[in-house]
């Protein structure tokens, strides 16, 4: 079975967001960090070499297949800041307030957080680490 990539590394996430390449999206992974540390209640860490993620919990597929995963996070890209919130894209009410995004599997694709609503984003971050907490304790 393939090893993972996505798991915690040794990289700084302070220095990792200092390389970002816009202070636009320094400022914005700045705020992320600090709403979704107040969320999970834990600290950031690097997973691989691109993603900030907070807390962490383990799944086991029925092939047998298990990892630890992180519990939410997000990746500053060139097109967009990658937000890692699962659970809380299949809800229709909250994704409807949201502002201007685009979605992927269990990823929100956001170009910069102004573009919106923080008290809408702050509620999904909220219901996807419930949700993912709830399904893997």
């Amino acid at each position: 079975m393939a090893d993972i990539k996505t798991k915690p590394s040794r990289v700084n996430p302070s220095a990792f967001i200092k390389r970002v390449a816009t202070d636009q999206q320094r400022r914005d992974c700045v705020e992320l960090i600090a709403m979704m540390r107040r969320i999970t209640g834990a600290p950031p860490k690097m997973w691989g070499p691109s993603i900030v993620g907070f807390g962490k919990y383990h799944y086991v597929y029925d092939s047998g297949h298990e990892a630890d995963m992180l519990l939410t996070g997000f990746s500053p890209r060139k097109p967009s800041l990658v937000l890692y919130i699962g659970p809380a894209l299949q809800d229709e009410r909250l994704m409807s307030r949201l502002g201007k995004y685009k979605t992927g599997k269990g990823c929100l694709y956001i170009k910069k957080l102004d573009d919106i609503d923080r008290r809408v984003l702050r509620d999904l971050v909220t219901k996807s680490v419930r949700e993912t907490r709830k399904r893997h304790s």
